[in-house]
């Protein structure tokens, strides 16, 4: 039999540690876990205290630069409803491995959520053992697949599906799409938003639990909890897959391969 042949992509997990807002004291209040494969990313932030949903978000992750490294970040799911590319986001390897993020964006704990100055600090985190074993199985990310839309306005269901190992985070959220041109005939979309819905679940004990569910209807998204049965070995980026009875763009598909904590947190 011939060995599996797929990407070099690194993959990552990571969890945020502390955030601030430009001088004031740093704080964490949420339990975040962020999925990256290659220049794919899937965000899944939750209040500790309320247990609800604080951030979700999805998209590109596109290294601009190196010395100090810098990374834009496109947000085809958002639930703040800023689907805008980020400003470019400095990230500074520290001395004990965790990597401090810096930049401003929008603040929405804030009335008007003006541009505010930001750090956060970054934790990697180790593979969590999936049911396929030790160091086994692929790293993926798929986006739900709304084929090519023309002018005008259009209905978007969007959704993510990402895993690494044992853990597996699923976002979802309705969107409206209007497609213009630009005064130079351009591609224009606006893109409005309504609430995200999410699941993070995790192999323990030999089985998949429910970490998080959350949203609106989220006890119909596609669950490894009811035997979600996902086959990636041979897939490759671009590759169209049906998953759960939807249908899905592999994102990134990857053995597993840690990224280097001292190169990179995504």
């Amino acid at each position: 039999m011939s060995k599996l042949s797929v990407p070099a992509l690194e993959s990552s997990l990571t969890t945020r540690i502390s955030m601030r807002w430009g001088s004031e004291t740093p704080f964490e209040t949420t339990d975040t876990l962020v999925i990256t494969v290659g220049e794919w990313y899937v965000d899944l932030r939750v209040d500790k205290k309320s247990g609800k949903l604080d951030w979700a978000l999805a998209g590109e992750c596109i290294e601009e630069g190196r010395n100090p490294r810098c990374v834009v970040f496109t947000h085809e799911i958002d639930s703040h409803h800023n689907f805008n590319i980020s400003n470019p986001c400095p990230f500074i390897a520290l001395p004990n491995g965790d990597d401090l993020e810096t930049g401003s964006m929008t603040r929405p704990d804030v009335l008007g959520a003006p541009m505010t100055d930001y750090e956060e600090v970054w934790r990697y985190l180790p593979f969590r053992e999936g049911p396929e074993g030790p160091g086994r199985g692929l790293s993926w990310i798929l986006e739900s697949d709304e084929g090519v839309l023309e002018e005008g306005q259009h209905q978007v269901t969007k959704m993510f599906l990402a895993r690494i190992g044992g853990s597996y985070l699923v976002l979802h959220q309705k969107q409206i799409h209007v497609i213009g041109q630009t005064a130079l005939r351009g591609r224009a979309v606006q893109i409005n938003g309504e609430k995200v819905s999410a699941r993070r679940e995790e192999w323990t004990d030999g089985h998949w639990e429910v970490k998080y569910a959350l949203g609106p209807g989220n006890d119909g998204l596609p669950s490894m909890t009811n035997g979600l049965n996902v086959k990636m070995q041979g897939r490759k980026s671009g590759d169209k897959v049906t998953v759960g009875g939807w249908d899905f763009i592999v994102r990134a598909c990857a053995a597993h391969r840690p990224r280097n904590t001292r190169d990179s947190r995504l």
